[in-house]
């Protein structure tokens, strides 16, 4: 590996601060669709007689709305952990210099 490449994959708080604030914005995006989903879920009941229907739609709205939560968790959780390594680099940085 050349010095370039190796400064190109140097991990450092800037790059933890950007990955960070871009993990944030997905992580609102989704927030937004889960709240979306989740009023309209709530304001369009299911109308159907048949068991099994109310069944499978009851099971396909949980499962919609249980993926939109996670990816919206898994974004929010990414973002904290790059704060938090944001901030353990600059800390050693400190204590090394």
């Amino acid at each position: 590996m050349t010095d370039t490449q190796e400064q190109d994959k140097k991990i450092t708080p800037l790059r933890c601060l950007v990955g960070s604030i871009m993990s944030a914005i997905l992580g609102t995006a989704l927030y937004s669709l889960t709240s979306a989903i989740a009023v309209s879920f709530a304001t369009k009941p299911i109308v159907s007689d048949n068991l099994i229907v109310l069944k499978i739609s009851s099971a396909v709205r949980t499962l919609v709305l249980g993926l939109a939560s996670l990816g919206t968790f898994i974004f929010a959780f990414v973002t904290v952990g790059l704060i938090l390594l944001a901030i353990q680099l600059l800390l050693q940085r400190k204590t090394v210099s």
